[in-house]
């Protein structure tokens, strides 16, 4: 089973970009953030000619928006939360496989969380941590097997999860308040999938600024995007890629597709 995460950044300006990430690496499932289309626009037969049969997804207008595309059945869970009672799009969760022993896979788009990292001055930052301290929380009274998390979580936890840990404590993406409860919720039952394979010493980025016009020669990248499982997953990882090229690809996103390779679809 492989696996793509990717915040496409509007997923009907870039539906180029998505044809070609799937003729070259052949996914199975690819999960979507800030798609910024409303459910009765989506692309469904554009996205279905691209060998998708199974396609959920929540959508609003110009703003955030999750999907994801599956050539395996998939089946929407209900009941999930409604993050802060916000409604505003930014997580859908399926069961993948048999009815049995399935795959349980959630996309998440968290919060940016604006400039300001002070809760009380940036209602955007105060939303960011009240978004992921409810997540922790949910998924902590949980008993999770075979439970699979990703999406762009907006936090870079790490040190080496950004390109200078000492300049960027205090820009949001890499506060401590930000960073210690992003883990906190990793530890309520899950394994850093990306880590797995690249070591924590080691540097990992997702996300280039379009600010910075020459990105790949300044590498002042942030680690936004994430692939966690639970434990009784870890042996079914197989590999692990940053695709990085199509940081350049034509009118590229501002992140890059993170693909995993499990064992467990097998």
């Amino acid at each position: 089973m492989r696996i793509v995460t990717w915040n496409i950044n509007s997923l009907r300006l870039r539906l180029p970009l998505l044809e070609r990430l799937c003729g070259e690496i052949q996914p199975d499932i690819v999960c979507l953030q800030e798609t910024k289309v409303t459910d009765d626009l989506f692309p469904l037969e554009a996205v279905r000619a691209l060998g998708f049969a199974h396609v959920c997804f929540r959508g609003m207008k110009s703003y955030n928006g999750v999907a994801i595309l599956s050539r395996l059945p998939i089946r929407v869970l209900p009941d999930m939360p409604d993050w802060c009672s916000r409604g505003d799009c930014r997580h859908i969760a399926v069961a993948c496989g048999t009815d049995d022993n399935p795959i349980i896979l959630h996309d998440f788009y968290v919060p940016a969380g604006g400039d300001i990292p002070d809760p009380v001055e940036n209602p955007k930052f105060a939303h960011k941590l009240a978004f992921v301290d409810e997540a922790r929380a949910w998924f902590a009274a949980r008993d999770l097997r075979r439970t699979v998390v990703v999406g762009d979580l907006n936090i870079a936890p790490l040190e080496q999860d950004v390109w200078s840990h000492r300049q960027l404590l205090k820009i949001v993406s890499h506060t401590p308040e930000e960073t210690s409860r992003l883990l906190a919720w990793q530890q309520s039952g899950f394994v850093d999938a990306m880590r797995h394979f690249v070591p924590p010493e080691e540097k990992l980025y997702t996300w280039w600024s379009y600010r910075n016009r020459n990105w790949s020669i300044s590498n002042r990248g942030r680690r936004l995007d994430h692939v966690w499982v639970t434990p009784d997953l870890v042996p079914d990882l197989r590999a692990m890629s940053v695709l990085r090229s199509a940081r350049d690809w034509d009118k590229p996103s501002d992140h890059v597709p993170v693909m995993i390779d499990l064992a467990a679809g097998e």
